[in-house]
């Protein structure tokens, strides 16, 4: 673990003695065409500013160790100030700070690990680096990082595998040399070596809430050659020296596209099947599966409705019953499924089966979704419960966002759900209302 983090260690040091020569080299040097140019990509460079500012009600009838827990209330607010270079010989570097502060009042657990009366909610105090690495687009139609970076291969944030967890006010980064290559027509090849996953828990929380470390491997191919279908295939290969249990490979397919049956009339469908298994440093053996079956249709139908779409969909991640015998995709934007309540942030040991629909309607600039999941366990096939999920946000002119979002699981009471889980058998309610500033 200690030769992860000396490597980007070194990076970080190597980075910035080189920015502390160049800033330093004599006004008079601009004249020389490499120092101008040099000096022209420092200096020419764009900042970004983001504001988000969040209050979380979460009312949780979990009662660890037979204490129930109060209600929580988060006031935070996360911001973050980004400064990416110019280009130089093909070269340029991106800093971003986030800060993530309690703001107002209010008692909520972090999650960190810290003993609390509280519910909890994943938004602890700190500042942090968000990203820093460095970029090369020398080679033909390719994409070079190196540093702490954002990974997705999908359109936020339905990041099922890989993701940076963004409804959390501290995201999710990695620690990562990362390549993409458009050589192929219509196929982009992304490949990632990842030595830390900085989590959302933050810097100052106990190892691996705040980071799992070890050696892993991302490849995701996706190919639009195909008029109404959009191929995706990957593997993601996971291997973690602070975190052996949730070290696994996956391997997967994903078909998704949408066929247009009339003027303002377009059909969507999707269907995925990935497979688990133990990997690297997990202490045994194990496989799992994952599928996905999607249908919908996506109406414009103007004036004042400007779009509204509705989907059914089955989502199933298994599980044999046995500890640590699950699907799991720890490393996704997991918020984004099996409901916005988050009881299967981490699948339980029993799988999960969800039948779920949302529609979401853009209308007046602003945009409604609603969401209903009905929640059952892959293993016997026994009742977690239903959740339903709406969220009202809008746009106003090019910087600012404001939005509403709630979310009510309900709980079955089936003897089998309350004698083998404690979360999926315990009611909870989730109220959100925020506002974000980009400039």
């Amino acid at each position: 673990m200690n030769g992860h983090k000396t490597k980007y260690s070194l990076l970080l040091r190597a980075c910035g003695i080189a920015l502390a020569l160049t800033i330093t080299v004599p006004v008079h040097a601009d004249t020389d065409g490499v120092t101008a140019g040099l000096w022209q990509a420092i200096t020419g460079g764009k900042f970004d500013l983001n504001l988000r500012y969040r209050f979380e009600h979460v009312s949780d009838d979990l009662s660890p160790g037979g204490v129930p827990l109060r209600d929580a209330n988060a006031s935070t607010l996360r911001t973050t100030l980004a400064y990416t270079s110019g280009e130089f010989m093909h070269l340029s570097a991106m800093l971003e700070g986030e800060q993530v502060s309690r703001i107002f009042s209010g008692h909520f657990n972090e999650g960190t690990g810290r003993p609390s009366r509280y519910a909890t909610v994943v938004d602890p105090d700190g500042t942090e680096l968000n990203q820093g690495y460095l970029r090369f687009t020398g080679l033909p139609h390719s994409d070079l990082r190196i540093g702490r970076q954002v990974i997705t291969y999908r359109d936020a944030p339905l990041h099922r595998f890989i993701g940076n967890v963004l409804w959390r006010q501290n995201w999710q980064t990695f620690d990562a040399i990362s390549l993409s290559n458009t050589s192929l027509p219509n196929t982009r090849i992304s490949y990632a070596w990842v030595w830390d996953v900085n989590r959302i828990f933050g810097e100052s929380a106990p190892e691996p809430l705040s980071a799992f470390k070890g050696s892993s491997h991302f490849l995701n191919i996706q190919n639009t050659s195909f008029k109404h279908v959009s191929i995706e295939l990957y593997a993601y290969l996971l291997d973690f020296d602070n975190a052996p249990r949730f070290s696994s490979q996956t391997y997967g397919l994903r078909l998704s596209g949408k066929y247009p049956a009339a003027p303002r009339l377009d059909l969507l469908y999707t269907a995925e099947y990935a497979g688990q298994w133990d990997f690297g440093n997990y202490p045994g053996n194990y496989n799992a599966d994952y599928q996905l079956l999607e249908g919908g249709v996506a109406y414009r139908p103007g004036r004042l409705v400007d779009s509204l779409t509705i989907k059914a969909d089955f989502e199933r991640l298994s599980g044999d019953g046995t500890p640590n015998g699950a699907f799991v995709t720890i490393l996704g934007t997991n918020h984004a499924f099996q409901g916005w309540a988050d009881r299967f942030l981490v699948t339980p040991n029993d799988g999960i089966r969800d039948y779920y629909a949302t529609a979401i309607i853009a209308v007046l600039g602003a945009k409604l979704m609603l969401a209903y999941h009905v929640l059952e366990a892959d293993h016997t096939g026994y009742q977690y419960g239903k959740e339903f999920d709406v969220e009202l946000s809008r746009k106003f002119g090019k910087h600012f966002t404001l939005g509403a979002k709630y979310a009510d699981y309900n709980a079955d009471a089936n003897t089998t759900n309350v004698t083998r889980n404690s979360a999926q058998a315990a009611d909870t309610t989730k109220a959100w209302v925020y506002c974000m500033l980009k400039f």
